[in-house]
């Protein structure tokens, strides 16, 4: 039963049913969960799983890059014996495939899921003011259907002719052809299988987010009053379910050529100098099915991340948001160019010059709403009585991150300098920082800022600090070398650069890299720590520790199924009056009417105080959705 606003419904008798619940079993509180704060800790802990997979991984082939040759036989019992020669070394093949798993697991798994599949679940009821999503069984689903394909590319790992390894972007003819080479097989087939089922958990789960944001905000929320958060998850939810399944074909189109002898990816195709018979197709169309959803891919990730970073920025700095309306449009004119910039990825496939200056024109256009929102970030802070916070933080380096990537992908959406950069550690660097360590730390800056909410104790800030500050300075170190390995030619994915005189001699930008990147994994070690024994043995926290306007900070610091105990907070204002001049206090939340505030009221806003009977009025199903 959808809690939308009713004419004809009776209030008293939803509270009622809310207030008695069966008891439930352990299996269905906690793992077969329907309450949208249990899925979102799901996700959140499975995102935490993949993100040490996909770090542990990319450390293996890090210390390869920075010290070919050497010996990694001490990992044989984790990896298996396959994965290494009779001296320790590395094989090549297995080089591709860490690429290629780590690339897959970091984009899907922990960005995409572990980003958006925990905080669009855990604060879009709360912030709306809803008991919980549009359905809660689909919502259970969508994350069982993540855990599956992530059980699925799990095992991938294992499979005796190694995992898929034809490059994150598992581009035809090597991902079409199970004999073209070692990780085309099992492995490649067992990673389209994954992505096709990771693909179905992502749609169920954006459907639910738009449906419950359109249609269960609590009485007086209306567009114009929903935080910055709300906004970026509902246009991720759009990008997702417009984009993913596009994807889908594209997974679906290969399996057929992999096991049904279709050609819609190839043609003329040989091997060992024997002649296929597969005529007609072009893995041209592969990249453009795949870039559709690629370049929408990274929006997907990183505007969940600045929507949290614009609460918790205007939160910390005790100032109002600076152009809320702004940010709205920004983001909507993000999520329109998002899906008409994909080409910019195949400037070297041969395309028509005059098309890849269009793509070049819009790929520039991008940049203008990008700036608005880095400068309203900037403006907030600026004279701000701010309070750094580990979330804090976070969300300043994100903004960091943000500003001095989106600056290489401009240079990168060129099409004549593109050419020359193409496939080198500058592209590496360039989305590392922005996609990568940008939306990483919006999804550490959300853990920090929400954990309160989340667990009813409070993290280790001094640990917090020592975190912020390792991994802030070490992504630069492990990044910002790569863009002058990139100017200077280094081609990646190679397994190694000793064979060539022009890269021996940047070998030791490398090794920064390398460092770099174990010191940034050892940092995250303490997130870990800090993380889990706050979860048991933490501060316990207050009902708002940070003193903030929207709704979740009503609830009670244990949150139940259901969210509020009676009644939800009715809505008045906007989520940002902070340090309002007259005000007894630097923040007023949401659910204060503006006549309990007539000192610091702004005269259009006692003309609004006459509606508030009228929002008061509207009668409104408070029940858990069916």
């Amino acid at each position: 039963m959808a809690a939308v606003a009713h004419a004809d419904t009776h209030v008293h008798g939803h509270e009622e049913a809310h207030e008695h619940h069966e008891p439930q079993s352990f299996i269905k509180k906690y793992i077969f969960s329907e309450d949208h704060k249990v899925i979102a800790k799901q996700y959140l802990i499975s995102g935490i799983v993949w993100a040490l997979i996909g770090g542990f991984l990319s450390l293996v082939f890090r210390l390869q890059l920075g010290y070919p040759g050497i010996d990694l036989g001490w990992l044989k019992p984790i990896l298996g014996e396959r994965w290494f020669d009779e001296a320790g070394k590395l094989d090549p093949n297995y080089y591709i495939a860490l690429v290629t798993m780590h690339g897959t697991i970091m984009v899907f798994f922990v960005l995409t899921a572990g980003l958006s599949g925990t905080f669009s679940n855990f604060l879009i009821p709360l912030q709306v003011g809803a008991r919980d999503m549009a359905s809660g069984f689909i919502n259970m689903l969508s994350y069982w259907f993540f855990f599956l394909s992530s059980v699925v590319m799990f095992c991938s790992l294992f499979v005796q002719d190694g995992p898929a390894g034809g490059g994150w972007v598992v581009y035809p003819p090597l991902s079409a052809l199970p004999d073209a080479a070692p990780g085309s097989g099992t492995g490649m087939t067992m990673w389209l299988v994954s992505m096709a089922i990771f693909i179905v958990s992502s749609l169920l789960g954006s459907i639910n987010y738009v449906t419950t944001v359109i249609n269960l905000r609590t009485k007086g929320m209306t567009f114009d009053k929903m935080p910055l958060t709300i906004w970026a998850f509902t246009f991720t939810a759009i990008l997702g379910i417009l984009s993913f399944p596009v994807l889908l074909s594209a997974a679906l189109l290969l399996i057929f050529d992999r096991s049904f002898g279709t050609s819609f990816y190839l043609s003329d195709i040989y091997i060992n100098g024997q002649a296929l018979p597969n005529q007609g197709g072009s893995p041209i169309l592969f990249q453009h099915l795949f870039w559709f959803l690629g370049h929408p891919e990274v929006y997907i990730v990183i505007l969940p991340a600045l929507g949290m970073t614009s609460e918790i920025i205007a939160t910390n700095s005790r100032k109002p948001i600076f152009g809320y309306k702004a940010m709205i449009f920004s983001m909507l004119g993000i999520m329109f160019l998002a899906f008409i910039v994909w080409a910019h990825h195949m400037f070297m496939t041969g395309m028509n010059p005059f098309l890849g200056s269009v793509f070049t024109l819009l790929t520039l256009i991008i940049a203008v709403p990008s700036a608005v929102k880095a400068f309203n970030y900037i403006t907030t802070l600026w004279r701000g009585n701010i309070i750094f916070t580990p979330a804090m933080l976070f969300s300043i380096g994100l903004v960091s991150f943000f500003v001095s990537g989106g600056v290489t992908g401009i240079i990168l959406g060129n099409s004549a300098l593109d050419i020359q950069l193409h496939d080198t550690y500058f592209v590496v660097a360039h989305f590392h920082l922005v996609m990568g360590s940008a939306a990483f730390f919006g999804m550490v800056a959300g853990v920090y800022h929400w954990f309160p909410k989340m667990f009813g104790r409070m993290m280790n800030n001094t640990l917090g600090y020592i975190h912020f500050w390792t991994t802030f300075i070490g992504a630069y170190m492990v990044f910002f070398p790569q863009h002058y390995l990139g100017i200077a030619g280094f081609p990646r994915r190679y397994y190694a650069y000793t064979g060539f005189d022009f890269t021996n001699k940047y070998q030791d930008l490398a090794q920064v890299s390398t460092i770099a990147a174990i010191v940034v994994f050892a940092a995250n070690i303490i997130f870990l720590f800090n993380f889990f024994y706050s979860i048991f043995w933490g501060k316990k926290a207050t009902q708002n520790p940070w003193k903030s306007n929207t709704l979740e900070w009503t609830t009670p610091v244990n949150v139940g199924h259901g969210n509020w105990e009676g009644e939800i907070p009715t809505v008045y204002r906007w989520p940002y009056d902070y340090s309002k001049p007259g005000a007894a206090e630097d923040f007023i939340p949401q659910h204060i009417p503006f006549s309990a505030t007539p000192e610091s009221n702004f005269p259009y806003e006692n003309e609004l105080i006459k509606e508030e009977k009228e929002i008061e009025g509207i009668k409104f199903d408070y029940s858990i959705p069916d």
